[in-house]
């Protein structure tokens, strides 16, 4: 058996110190050639040793000597020193799938002639009830060229109003289906407000409203009957529940369940000069189309 080279032993054992590092690296720290330290650890590394000798490039510059100047470089160090070269294996590209034929594109039947099929332009067979309506067109005044009519904005949807007494039906976006009756109005309602023990400021009176919220749906109404019950000012500003409840006037329960009539008061403070002209009612606050007024007269 061969004595093992000792220069092979010293880079072995500065490959396992630092476990990875570059070839020209371990030439400078062995003060060896790198061409010598490269070729040593390919031959190692092709004799079994848990070694891997890898690269590291600029593609680009690498690109750029491969055009023209790699014809001129002399042949590696492996070759010159008469190290065996390890075998390579042959890369073979794998198959390509056979490309699909095209499917046979139909042939479309031939376009009916216009006249035979709507009549004359501009008559009233032009319009097919199975094809888009032509739009309206207007001609201006002075012979000027034709313009297609602006399109109708759509109307929005309507909102049931009623009077004191009458009761309003709505449906809300999650499937349920309510209906409230404004049972009556007290304004001013003072007396009621500080026989419950409250004090109005100067200048301020209140206003008692009594509901009924009967739940004609299959689904439970989750919250408070009069939690977006407000009055409505002359100005358009609306005013919101007070957080009081008085005795004789008991409040809304939470929760409506289905076939389920509940009723209850709800309180309201505001300045004594304001003028209110309805009642409105909706699911939420941001909700404009599902909203019940109640018109309050003097």
């Amino acid at each position: 058996m061969a004595a093992p080279d000792p220069v092979d032993i010293r880079l072995l054992s500065l490959v396992a110190e630092t476990g990875k590092a570059a070839v020209h690296d371990l030439a400078a720290r062995l003060g060896m050639d790198p061409r010598d330290v490269a070729s040593r650890l390919v031959s190692l590394s092709a004799a079994g040793l848990p070694l891997i000798v890898g690269v590291e490039c600029d593609p680009y510059g690498l690109r750029n000597a491969i055009s023209g100047a790699l014809a001129n470089y002399p042949p590696p160090a492996y070759q010159q020193r008469g190290y065996p070269v390890p075998p390579q294996p042959q890369y073979q590209a794998p198959p390509r799938p056979p490309v699909p034929a095209a499917p046979p594109v139909p042939q479309q039947p031939p376009r009916p002639d216009p006249m035979s099929t709507w009549g004359p332009p501009q008559s009233s067979s032009w319009a097919r009830g199975d094809q888009p309506t032509r739009p309206a067109w207007t001609t201006p005044p002075g012979g000027a060229p034709a313009v297609p009519a602006p399109a109708a904005a759509p109307a929005p949807a309507p909102t049931q109003q009623g009077r004191v007494g009458d009761t309003l039906l709505t449906d809300g976006s999650d499937g349920e289906t309510v209906a409230i009756q404004l049972v009556e109005v007290v304004d001013p309602a003072d007396f009621l407000f500080t026989a419950a023990g409250y004090r109005l400021r100067e200048g301020e009176r209140s206003v008692v409203v009594h509901t009924e919220m009967t739940n004609r749906g299959s689904t439970p109404f989750p919250q408070l009957p009069d939690l977006y019950l407000v009055l409505v000012a002359q100005d358009g500003e609306t005013v919101g529940k007070a957080p009081v409840s008085l005795s004789s006037r008991p409040p809304h329960r939470i929760g409506v369940r289905p076939g389920e009539t509940q009723g209850g008061h709800t309180v309201y403070v505001l300045p004594e000069t304001t003028e209110l002209t309805s009642i409105r009612w909706s699911f939420r606050p941001d909700d404009n189309h599902n909203t019940l007024t109640w018109t309050v007269e003097e």
